[in-house]
């Protein structure tokens, strides 16, 4: 299940994957805008994230990571309604992925600087959706579990074992000092192999 976080409207899609074979389970947003106490949005994200979990039992949550933005006060609340989803696919026990948007924008459309009606445009062609949404958030929450499932399911992330990373980037670790011990393991296995 990928999320798009939102405090007007939060996008949602459930993927279904056999094999190489991808299907759309569901896809749709959740209208908050009406809500003006900021505390019941959250309580009616929690509600209705929960309730879509029950309802099509994903296996894994992908959500996109709040963007770091000149506006303090949007970052602060899109990081709420980001975290109280997370809270409702944990309280079920479901592993919780994020990714950052200009890499969920990359795995959709090859460029991490895409219009969100590209990305909508190529997740509708990928998952052949003959109407798209109205809005777009429901897509971008679609492109958030295509991304998830583009990096897990790729051989090299496979290659790099199952340690995950919680941060903005999301996904598998890179392999690089920096992004994860994978090197420091790999010297530590094979000690022959260091350069001196």
């Amino acid at each position: 299940m990928g999320i798009d976080p939102g405090t007007n409207y939060m996008g949602y899609g459930v993927l279904e994957v056999e094999g190489r074979r991808l299907r759309t389970v569901v896809l749709g947003d959740i209208d908050l805008h009406r809500l003006t106490d900021p505390y019941a949005k959250l309580r009616y994200i929690f509600e209705r994230v929960g309730a879509l979990i029950d309802e099509f039992a994903p296996r894994e949550v992908a959500l996109e990571s709040p963007f770091f933005g000149e506006n303090v006060q949007s970052m602060l609340k899109l990081g709420r309604a980001q975290g109280v989803a997370m809270a409702a696919a944990l309280s079920r026990g479901l592993p919780v992925s994020e990714y950052a948007p200009t890499r969920i924008k990359q795995a959709i459309t090859g460029r991490g600087s895409a219009a969100k009606e590209q990305v909508a445009a190529i997740v509708c062609r990928t998952l052949t959706i003959d109407r798209p949404p109205r809005r777009l958030d429901a897509t971008d929450g679609m492109a958030v579990a295509l991304c998830h499932y583009y990096t897990t399911a790729s051989p090299l992330n496979a290659a790099l074992g199952e340690a995950r990373v919680k941060g903005l980037g999301g996904g598998k670790k890179a392999a690089s000092k920096g992004g994860s011990q994978s090197w420091e393991k790999f010297l530590s296995d094979h000690p022959e192999r260091e350069v001196k």
